[in-house]
């Protein structure tokens, strides 16, 4: 009778699990289809809750900012050339669908084209297609010298009604290779050992990378992009200045505006492995919060090519170190394939989206077919919704996200040896891009040198905001550690263990300003005092606790101390 019942209650968690998991992921779908002066925001059951009417028709990327403000790209007449994804203008609009801001970037040498990004300061990410004339591809090596639409990436700040600051630009054209001709300085005798460039002479085409996804991760700093014509998805660093990122070196990469990392297919580079990659879309980082997130996903248009063409949604794990990523040398980028795959039953030969929920659920958007839909982590359909025309991505926003505008853009300020931030709901604190445990309190006594950022969200704990890095190099005064353990020595608490007022005095607390911090047993900063001697941990549960004395001139001393109520 035992088994049976647990064998009962053991289906019906199973039961339960499977169909938590099976949930549509609740929110709203943005989406609207090329050239069209119409957007909408459907529910999970289709309805449309949302007309949005424009005033030119929409160009490729409608992207939600918290808020309900959209950020458009715009389809105009091009000044040089037609052709899937050439945009040319961009828009801001309101919710109630009032222009904010509209900016044209087209010429007869640039255009923009396909996606765009907004970082956390409110900046956007676009992409723009540049002229290179047959002579400017000859002095770059190329033994085709045509006309060629290069690419370059700029970080633009609305200004006003209709114009931009350009606070930062990267351009394809600075990051060539070649060994063909040595009398060049992009001349390099081995293509292979220099996979942070690219290979001019490399399927070499007037439309020659037709980038067409954008992502920014901000807890690195870092830009992915996806290009259609080389199959591959490209990693660049945004922490440096535009002279750096037309250099070799510079950033916190230390690797200026080359590639740090590239994936797809690596006979670009003249690596053996397989070309996975076979026409890709919407590059972007697996959302926080998300199952895998951090690891790299987009659109592989024709991921499955035998018997008929079937698109994929492809997700790999970098092999990230810190800031930058690891290779053998001569060989290519890991991983060797994808990580996991999602085969949809249709196929988009160009355009599509695909978005990873927090629930395990993806939504994929097959733009040529005009079919968006969703999955469960099993694969199952959830919801599917045909747009009656072509779609080029579409997002999903929680109604939170909609409703309210995200908290300010924190800061980071130090102050003897702490890291602190500005009062918000909830805190994280990352080093390098990975979270540090047990760092959820305003302020972080940072133990490595590093590039730190915080992570807030607001009172709803709906929209979150993340810092621009910060770097930090931590103090090396006594590198042996004979200053500190004299100190250590030196200190003394009292009484320890004890019941909730505490006394300290030493020589350490002499030696000028001091920071007095109290950590609990997982690692959380549970107090912080400036000079000083006596601290109360009445408020807190009996324990072992971490004091640590920080002194302005470097020293770091830890003692242990037991609160016994």
């Amino acid at each position: 009778m035992k088994f049976n019942k647990f064998i009962l209650i053991s289906a019906i968690c199973m039961f339960i699990q499977y169909n938590a998991k099976s949930q549509q992921w609740n929110g709203l779908t943005l989406y609207s289809n090329s050239n069209s002066t119409l957007g909408y925001l459907l529910d999970t059951a289709s309805t449309v809750v949302k007309t949005f009417t424009f005033n030119s028709g929409t160009g490729y990327s409608t992207h939600m900012m918290p808020g309900g403000t959209i950020y458009r790209s715009v389809q105009r007449p091009s000044n040089f050339l037609t052709g899937g994804g050439v945009t040319g203008r961009m828009q801001k609009v309101d919710y109630n669908g009032n222009v904010l801001w509209d900016y044209v970037y087209s010429s007869t040498t640039y255009v923009l084209h396909h996606d765009h990004c907004v970082l956390p300061n409110g900046n956007i990410l676009v992409i723009s297609y540049e002229v290179k004339t047959p002579a400017d591809v000859a002095a770059a090596g190329a033994t085709n010298s045509i006309t060629v639409w290069s690419e370059k990436i700029m970080e633009w700040e609305p200004v006003g009604t209709n114009s931009v600051n350009v606070v930062w630009e990267w351009h394809l054209w600075d990051h060539l290779v070649q060994n063909l001709d040595s009398t060049k300085a992009n001349y390099k005798s081995s293509i292979v050992n220099n996979p942070q460039l690219m290979n001019i002479n490399r399927n070499l085409q007037k439309d020659w990378f037709h980038m067409n996804g954008i992502d920014y991760n901000p807890l690195l700093d870092q830009i992915v992009v996806s290009a259609h014509n080389t199959n591959e998805w490209y990693i660049i660093d945004h922490s440096t200045n535009s002279a750096e990122a037309a250099d070799h070196s510079g950033g916190l990469a230390g690797k200026g505006g080359d590639f740090l990392y590239r994936w797809g297919n690596p006979t670009n580079y003249q690596a053996s492995g397989s070309t996975i990659l076979n026409v890709t879309h919407d590059a972007h980082w697996v959302p926080l919060g998300s199952v895998n997130e951090g690891y790299l996903s987009g659109i592989n248009n024709r991921g499955v090519s035998n018997p008929i063409n079937k698109t994929t949604a492809d997700q790999i794990n970098p092999p990230r170190s810190g800031l930058n990523y690891t290779r053998t040398t001569g060989s290519a980028y890991t991983p060797a394939t994808y990580a996991f795959r999602h085969q949809s039953t249709g196929y988009t030969s160009n355009m599509g989206s695909v978005e990873e929920f927090p629930n395990g659920n993806k939504m994929v958007c097959l733009a040529t077919a005009g079919l968006i839909y969703e999955i469960d982590p099993a694969g199952a359909t959830l919801w599917s919704k045909s747009t009656g025309g072509m779609t080029p991505q579409s997002h999903r926003y929680t109604q939170c996200y909609i409703d309210f505008t995200a908290p300010v853009q924190p800061t980071i300020t130090v102050t003897n040896s702490v890291l602190s931030t500005a009062s918000a709901n909830t805190y994280q604190w990352y080093l390098n891009g990975n979270a540090i445990l047990g760092a959820t309190g305003q302020s972080l006594i940072p133990t490595q040198s590093g590039a730190y950022v915080v992570e807030i969200s607001d009172q709803n704990n709906c929209v979150k905001a993340y810092s621009a890095l910060f770097t930090y190099t931590v103090a090396v005064v006594d590198p042996v550690g004979l200053v500190e353990q004299t100190l250590l020595n030196d200190l003394k608490v009292y009484p320890n263990p004890g019941s909730g007022q505490f006394q300290i005095n030493g020589t350490a607390l002499n030696l000028g300003d001091f920071t007095l911090s109290i950590y609990d047993i997982s690692g959380k900063c549970v107090l912080i005092e400036n000079n000083s001697q006596s601290f109360d941990l009445s408020a807190f549960q009996e324990g072992m606790y971490t004091l640590v004395i920080l002194t302005d001139q470097g020293q770091s001393i830890r003692k242990k101390i037991i609160l016994n109520k």
